[in-house]
């Protein structure tokens, strides 16, 4: 069969070289999947936050994310009367503009309003809940003995008549089921007091492997995320100006902890990041929203709290064309957002409303794009690079 005994050896060398190199390349191809599965920084910062309980006025879980994500990047820290965090990277130069960035910290929540004799704790919703929002779902209560697991429970349609089944149940009938046997139970054995506050629980999750992420308290969870990746980069090229990167508190009731804020900070530019309401799944219209996942950062230009300011609009537009940064319009009848207290603060400053486009808001789950996020990072990074004193006087002068 061989023609001699070096043949023999040159063949089977041939054999176990290449037994050798797929082995090496299937360990290779292991661990580059590996790798592709592990989350990044970002991915993880994301998750932490959406699923860290921020009820509207105890958003003190969160503000500890932020203290502690914040921390290597700014000089030092304060807080206002409300909570909300200022976190404050100076310029070299103290004549330097101040550019504040605000993202909110809490997210819609419930109240406990009283216990039932049977154990069953009824709520007060706080923030913009829609009553359909509410049912069947879980929620956690934030107990002095730490948290409570319930639901927010619906009667089964078994016993339901026909025109309950088509009615959406009101609020004041709902109730959330923790298991307890007794008022007296739910007060000692779990610490359930009224004025508790009431957090939705949803689990962080990639959706399905593709560049999507699921999880609750988009609206605002990813504008602090927003935040953190900014401040990283630009303390590798710090900027011409001083960055005040806030998360504020009680935005969902009143933007007031922006109010507060922005009279401590006093800022020359206010840029908000923000959940933009995305447009782009069954049963909404254009003239409603315009935003859509995968399109890139959004702008909005009205909402029912405050117009942008036009020179900041186009400085931003042109920033983002410069970078290739695809950016996307928004016009709502309705909404309110922080950059509405930063824009009015004092003599009144050049604000804008840049968001991260978010399907499903002011619900249990809500779903945003990691390619958006990315480049809203980059177009609020290099916005604020370009901020120095001759272009903020430039923005700020009206003929």
């Amino acid at each position: 069969m061989f023609e001699s005994p070096r043949a023999y050896h040159l063949a089977v060398s041939r054999v176990l070289y290449h037994d050798q190199m797929r082995r090496i390349l299937l360990l290779f191809s292991i661990v580059l999947l590996a790798q592709a599965a592990e989350p990044d920084h970002v991915e993880r910062l994301l998750a932490e936050l959406s699923e860290a309980y921020g009820p509207i006025g105890f958003e003190g879980p969160v503000r500890a994310i932020m203290r502690r994500e914040l921390t290597p990047y700014v000089a030092r820290f304060e807080t206002d009367g409300l909570g909300s965090l200022i976190a404050v990277a100076p310029a070299s130069d103290a004549a330097a503009p101040r550019v504040m960035l605000a993202a909110h910290m809490d997210e819609l929540s419930l109240l406990v309003k009283h216990i039932t004799p049977e154990g069953f704790v009824k709520f007060l919703p706080v923030g913009g809940w829609l009553d359909l929002a509410l049912v069947n779902q879980r929620f956690v209560i934030l107990t002095r003995k730490g948290p409570v697991t319930g639901l927010c429970a619906l009667k089964t349609p078994h016993i339901m008549s026909s025109e309950e089944r088509s009615r959406i149940p009101r609020r004041d009938s709902l109730f959330i089921d923790v298991g307890a046997t007794s008022r007296q139970d739910a007060e000692e054995r779990l610490g359930i007091r009224p004025g508790d506050p009431i957090a939705p629980q949803s689990r962080f999750e990639k959706l399905n492997g593709g560049n999507l992420y699921l999880g609750k308290a988009w609206d605002d969870r990813a504008g602090l995320a927003v935040i953190v990746e900014v401040m990283r980069r630009l303390k590798q090229a710090p900027a011409p100006c001083s960055v005040y990167a806030v998360a504020t508190a009680q935005e969902e009731v009143g933007v007031r902890g922006a109010k507060t804020a922005s009279y401590l900070v006093k800022p020359d530019i206010g840029i908000n990041l923000e959940g933009g309401v995305a447009a782009d799944h069954p049963g909404i219209t254009a003239d409603e929203a315009q935003e859509r996942i995968g399109g890139g950062p959004g702008m909005f230009l009205h909402d029912s709290f405050m117009l942008p300011n036009v020179k900041l609009r186009d400085f931003i537009l042109d920033t983002a064309k410069a970078r290739g940064i695809p950016v996307q319009f928004e016009i709502l009848s309705g909404y309110g957002e922080d950059g509405a207290e930063m824009q009015r603060a004092y003599g009144g400053a050049p604000s804008i409303n840049l968001t991260v486009p978010t399907r499903y808001m002011h619900n249990h789950n809500g779903i945003i794009s990691r390619a958006d996020f990315d480049r809203t990072v980059e177009l609020v990074t290099e916005v604020i690079r370009r901020m120095d004193s001759a272009t903020v006087k430039r923005l700020k002068t009206f003929d």
